[in-house]
């Protein structure tokens, strides 16, 4: 097993990028002359969805050149390989990477092995296989089973596991807890922990995050390196946001100053050279005298107008800055209108409620709740413990097979993908779908409030990012006639950047109706006041 890591305070390059660009295919640059080292440290790297996050890992890894820039790698790089479904005919020894090698010592025990058979068997290899998967908490699995027939979290495990037998000097990981149980997550916090060697985790993860020795940021302006774990680079974005703020309210008020500034010379020149008129008007000033004092006023006003020129620009130019500055660290806005519940109705009853498969194989329950009001109520439990299940049960996409659900309020289900969208329809086209009653001008008007104004709009629903498919869905069912006063959502935050999660412990915080909740992040079920949990 590894062991536990030393940390130097100025660790050796395994990748460096000098001075490196990245577009996407349509020309967009991400960024530009980046120069960054990544040593034996654990990196987190964070950002909004489309800035950039992928990109750096495929520019360490190889798969991708740089637009401009060299990358240059020293050792050995292992990636956790997040590619969707595997082949129909891929085994766990396959995706180990080590099939070939077991076939070796298959071969040698049967006497059937030749001679470089002999000589390259690996007689460690099961041993460290066995270990390894211990440690990710895939003990007893069996060589030759499909890799396909595991579930998502445990092919993540699975390609850690094959990461830590390869011993690669420095690991990439992309969003490696995503659709992982709290056991599984934690799983994953601990081997990072324990490795030895380089890791960049791109993550949304805060507990994750937490243990990284280094925050590097990609956005829309470049990338920032920040010293120390999530917890600190938060505090110093606090720290940036508010200086942001105030920078901004002081160009403001410096640019409104020049203004009136030269709004007010402006004035005084007029009177006095309205002043300059009269006195030439009453022909008791020589001709000469007249001439000399309209050229120094002439001048003075070109003086004049040239300086409030110069200090305009320059506070227009500050004034841009600070709005930059601003725009970069400005938290997303979802706002929520009231639901109108009152504290007192019963929104959901649920009375030894189960739900079986076709087959007879008992999914969920029995489960009792009664929710009254605006109750906060989070559902945990292992991966296939059946909590999706229960939601859908809840929301009345399933009846119970025994028991008794009672539902006299309207509820609104969303999931991670904001399913109730449709990926071929307009972000209008979803509104007017689901608000029936409601005209263009009021879904134009709904949607402005939630950021999707003008063209954004008109957006097809599958173009969009994680977090704003989860603001569309949350503008369609909460701006429509009867906003639900009982929201449930299965994992909302899983493809979210950490800007948008904000966004939206922020709503829902401020959301006067009832909630059910599933989720493995505690961070947010703690920022949205859960008040109970029932653990399946």
């Amino acid at each position: 097993m590894p062991t536990s890591p030393s940390r130097s305070a100025s660790p050796s390059a395994l990748a460096t990028l000098d001075k490196v660009a990245a577009r996407t295919p349509a020309g967009v640059t991400l960024f530009h002359n980046l120069s960054l080292t990544f040593g034996p440290e654990r990196t987190g790297v964070v950002g909004r969805n489309g800035a950039g996050k992928s990109t750096l890992l495929r520019l360490i890894s190889g798969d991708l050149s740089p637009a401009e820039g060299v990358v240059t790698r020293v050792g050995t790089i292992g990636v956790l390989d997040q590619r969707g479904e595997p082949a129909p005919d891929e085994t766990v020894a396959r995706t180990l990477g080590v099939g070939e090698a077991l076939a070796v010592i298959e071969r040698v025990l049967a006497g059937e092995g030749e001679a470089e058979d002999l000589a390259t068997a690996d007689w460690t290899l099961e041993l460290r296989i066995a270990e390894i998967l211990a440690e990710v908490g895939l003990a007893d699995i069996a060589m030759d089973r499909a890799t396909i027939s595991l579930s998502g979290g445990e092919q993540t495990r699975l390609g850690l596991a094959g990461l830590l037998l390869a011993r690669p000097d420095l690991i990439l990981l992309d969003e490696p807890t995503n659709h992982l149980d709290v056991e599984a997550r934690r799983l994953i916090a601990e081997v990072l922990d324990r490795w030895d060697g380089g890791a960049v985790v791109v993550s949304h993860d805060r507990d994750l995050l937490r243990s990284m020795d280094r925050i590097v940021e990609v956005s829309g302006l470049g990338v920032t390196v920040y010293g120390g774990n999530y917890d600190l680079f938060a505090e110093r974005k606090a720290t940036e946001r508010a200086a942001a703020e105030r920078d901004l309210a002081g160009a403001e008020r410096t640019a409104a100053r020049v203004g009136a500034d030269a709004q007010r010379r402006a004035e005084m020149k007029a009177r006095r050279d309205a002043a300059g008129r009269r006195k030439g008007a009453k022909g008791d000033m020589p001709k000469i005298l007249i001439g000399a004092r309209a050229e120094r006023a002439e001048n003075s006003g070109a003086g004049d107008r040239q300086l409030a020129a110069r200090q305009a620009a320059e506070a227009e130019a500050a004034l841009a800055s600070a709005r930059e500055r601003v725009e970069r660290t400005r938290a997303l806005s979802i706002p929520m209108p009231s639901s109108g519940l009152a504290s007192g109705r019963t929104l959901l009853v649920l009375d030894d409620a189960t739900w079986e498969a076709p087959q007879g194989r008992s999914v969920v329950g029995p489960v009792s709740l009664r929710l009254t009001g605006p109750e906060r109520v989070a559902i945990t439990g292992p991966n296939g413990a059946g909590k999706t299940t229960l939601l859908r049960l809840i929301h009345g996409a399933l009846e119970p097979t025994t028991g008794r659900v009672e539902r006299p309020s309207r509820a609104v289900l969303l999931d991670q993908e904001a399913a109730i969208l449709k990926p071929d329809e307009t972000v209008v086209e979803a509104w007017r779908r689901l608000n029936p009653e409601g005209s263009i001008n009021d879904a134009q008007a709904a949607l402005a409030r939630f950021l999707f104004r003008n063209v954004a709009a008109h957006r097809e629903v599958g173009e969009l990012s994680g977090g704003e498919r989860l603001r569309a869905a949350l503008a369609c069912v909460m701006t429509g006639t009867k906003p639900p006063q009982l929201l449930i959502l299965d994992e909302p935050t899983n493809h979210l950047d950490l800007d948008s999660v904000a966004a939206v412990e922020v709503a829902l915080r401020a959301y006067d109706g009832a909630l059910i909740v599933v989720s493995h992040d505690a961070d947010f079920l703690d920022a949205i006041g859960i008040e109970r949990t029932i653990a399946l």
